[in-house]
């Protein structure tokens, strides 16, 4: 179960905060599905403003090279040739959500950037994103701050999930306890305790698994409105087949891999393609259900692309207690969560706070991570 104790506390004032700073943070996701991009002006404690967000999708040949090089990952050396190019060709998108949001912003000057890069492998010991931190600085003129896990990691951590302490700084007046819940290629829990402790773990499969099995039984990319799920039947023992994974037995926090859970795409291979949906969308909601908790939150909400699936929500609204609503309800811009954390969390790296904490990665004690690249830029000159 996962635990309250006070180093997991965020004080309302935190030493060395300076002046606020504008950020674009950015994200791609283990959905592979596009770069999102969004604006804030943060200390890196407080979020004082919210700008513009987009997101621009990848095209097809570049997410079939990204998908490629994810399900290779554990063998390819980091110098490999296609490993480079597709980096390259992922931070030029990357540019151009830049510039996208720049353009929006208008007269707004934006300090640095947040790049998360895109994961390709995350594993006990090691956390792989890709993305060219001075090439995207060189293209942009901006600072960038990147490799925001491996500090974590190095310490003795899972390295995931790092959006809790975002979370907890937009939660900071909600009444407690309440958890955000986080549905992409992977779900994760954030949950801030009467107490005022962050706990954190990924909880397992997002909507990963149900949008390989549609993509490979369909060739749409996705359950779009969860309707192919809503027509089918969960197989119920295929499911408790699938919550005997190790992973459930392991106490959190804990954090897991996009293939992960892959090979339950075999042992559902019988079912029928809505069946096959219905019960790998039961395995989400199940997965969400069983995560230990000290207190059960009063309120859910629910950000990432399974938020848009009324199955599913339907499914997490049955199994879970409090309410249950996507992160709209609080006025959060729920495609830009994600991008707006790295961009709070490069200032919180650049002011030297931590990015983790014991109960949200497992990491021994508040740990700083990310770093700064300036691609020929003297980072005195932005005044961060």
């Amino acid at each position: 179960m996962l635990e309250s104790t006070g180093a997991n506390k965020i004080a309302s004032v935190e030493a060395g905060v300076g002046a606020p700073l504008t950020t674009i943070g950015l994200m791609s996701g283990t959905s592979l599905d596009g770069v999102d991009a969004a604006l804030i002006t943060t200390d890196g404690v407080r979020v004082l403003h919210h700008g513009p967000a987009l997101t621009i999708p990848y095209e097809a040949p570049l997410r079939a090279r990204l998908r490629t090089i994810l399900d290779r990952a554990a063998s390819l050396a980091p110098n490999d040739a296609e490993l480079l190019n597709a980096e390259d060709a992922l931070t030029d998108v990357h540019t151009q959500a830049v510039q996208a949001v720049r353009a929006q912003a208008g007269n707004i000057r934006v300090d640095v950037l947040g790049l998360h890069g895109q994961t390709i492998l995350h594993a006990p010991g090691r956390t792989w994103q890709i993305g060219n931190a001075s090439r995207l600085s060189a293209a942009t003129d901006l600072p960038v701050v990147h490799d925001f896990r491996t500090a974590d990691v190095q310490a003795g951590g899972e390295g995931a999930p790092l959006a809790p302490l975002y979370h907890a700084a937009l939660l900071h007046e909600h009444t407690v306890p309440v958890a955000v819940l986080n549905i992409g290629g992977v779900a994760n829990l954030t949950l801030i305790t009467r107490a005022g402790d962050v706990l954190a773990c990924d909880t397992g499969p997002g909507n990963a698994l149900l949008d390989d099995w549609m993509f490979r039984h369909t060739g749409q990319p996705c359950d779009f409105d969860g309707a192919c799920a809503a027509s089918g039947t969960v197989d119920t023992a295929s499911l408790s087949a699938l919550m005997a994974h190790d992973f459930f037995r392991k106490p959190p926090p804990k954090s897991l891999d996009r293939l992960t859970f892959h090979q339950a795409l075999e042992q559902i291979s019988s079912l029928s393609v809505e069946d096959g949906a219905a019960t790998l969308t039961a395995f989400t909601a199940a997965a969400i259900a069983s995560t230990p908790l000290p207190e059960q939150p009063l309120h859910w909400f629910i950000c990432g692309g399974g938020r848009r699936n009324p199955t599913l929500m339907r499914m997490l609204a049955e199994k879970l207690s409090g309410t249950v609503q996507p992160v709209e309800a609080l006025g959060w811009n729920g495609d830009a969560l994600e991008a707006e954390c790295f961009g709070f969390l490069a200032v919180r790296s650049l002011r030297g706070l931590p990015l983790s904490l014991p109960a949200t990665t497992g990491v021994p004690f508040p740990t700083p991570g990310g770093r700064l690249t300036c691609g020929g830029i003297n980072p005195a000159d932005r005044k961060l």
